[in-house]
């Protein structure tokens, strides 16, 4: 036995609570630690596992950023296109229906030039027409009464008078 004080040990107790604290901590150690250590083995595996997905989930969401940008790119380049062509279009549409309004008012200008030409002709005819039949029967009155040379100016005078009416 053994006194420090208040305490007292006996060497057999003390030999038997080292023999059993050896013993429980060969059992502990060979029945606890293994799955403890098992355990803590595949949650560090499962942690690892888990930060490898999201590694790749997080790499394959950038390529998909990256190929969703790009496509939005050329969506915005391909519809750039089609507006520039359609403007070109809408220019090319326009020119072509000035250039035809205008072929359509130079025909219209030759139509009405040609038809008035045609008329003046026309009246042309008609006046010379006109003027035979009156230089007829202008002769003819003045053969009709030999006049003087008064007389003639008079009736020449009334008959470019009466052409005049007419004309």
């Amino acid at each position: 036995m053994v006194e420090f004080g208040a305490v007292s040990l006996e060497w057999g107790t003390l030999l038997l609570q080292v023999i059993i604290f050896v013993l429980l901590l060969i059992v502990v150690s060979k029945y606890a630690t293994g799955p403890i250590a098992g355990v803590l083995e595949k949650r560090r595996a499962h942690v690892e596992n888990e930060l490898a997905t999201a590694e790749r989930n997080h790499k394959e969401s950038e390529k998909l950023l990256a190929e969703q940008r790009r496509l939005l790119d050329e969506a915005r380049a391909e519809s750039k296109a089609i507006i520039d062509r359609a403007a070109k279009q809408a220019s090319d549409e326009a020119s072509k229906i000035v250039a035809e309004a205008q072929a359509a008012s130079e025909r219209m200008k030759a139509d009405a030039s040609a038809e008035l030409a045609r008329e003046v002709e026309k009246a042309k005819l008609e006046l010379r027409e006109q003027m035979t039949s009156l230089s007829v029967l202008l002769a003819s009155k003045i053969i009709e009464k030999e006049l003087d040379e008064a007389a003639q100016k008079s009736t020449v005078d009334k008959f470019l008078a009466q052409v005049g009416d007419r004309l």
